[in-house]
């Protein structure tokens, strides 16, 4: 399964640089495997991802703004519900992939699961089975998610009322077009 980005690589908007960048540099901090698709020097691109957001999820003009994300052909969501993903650490689940073992989201599925379920699938749960050297790195791994979310999420608090003005006028122009 391929992720798609759709972006706009010469956005006058400096709000939709910052989202998109965040949602790039996310997905890099995750090593999630994804591809960028420019709307704005491909025509064609920028077709498909408008026709491929459903109705309901586009703005009152119409007119989608980048970045959106899909799973293949799959709507995943804009950049609001992607930083709602990421917000409650479900970005897997928003992708439409599995999350790596170790993970916060993985151990979220798997206490989902045995509430859900009402039964342990095991005895003891995937950390208690860890010996302690690969809990460890997996803690270590956790830490350095931990602290790159953070400072993406630094990142994204900068400048946010400065990315809303910036994102109407923006979809002033694009409706004015």
């Amino acid at each position: 399964m391929v992720i798609k980005v759709f972006l706009a690589s010469s956005s006058g908007s400096t709000a939709i640089k910052k989202k998109q960048q965040d949602v790039v540099g996310f997905l890099e901090a995750l090593k999630v495997d994804y591809t960028q698709l420019d709307i704005a020097c491909n025509e064609e691109n920028r077709m498909w991802m408008r026709q491929n957001v459903p109705e309901e999820k586009k703005p009152a003009n119409g007119i989608p703004l980048p970045p959106q994300i899909f799973n293949e052909e799959s709507y995943c969501g804009d950049y609001e519900t992607f930083f709602d993903a990421k917000e409650d650490n479900t970005v897997y689940s928003f992708l439409g992939l599995p999350p790596p073992p170790g993970s916060k989201e993985a151990q979220q599925a798997d206490k989902a699961d045995i509430v859900e379920n009402g039964t342990h699938t095991e005895e003891t749960n995937a950390e208690e089975n860890l010996d302690d050297s690969t809990q460890a790195h997996v803690e270590e791994e956790e830490e350095q998610e931990e602290e790159e979310l953070r400072q993406l999420e630094e990142q994204d608090q900068q400048g946010s009322e400065e990315e809303e003005e910036d994102l109407e006028e923006t979809q002033q122009e694009e409706a004015a077009e």
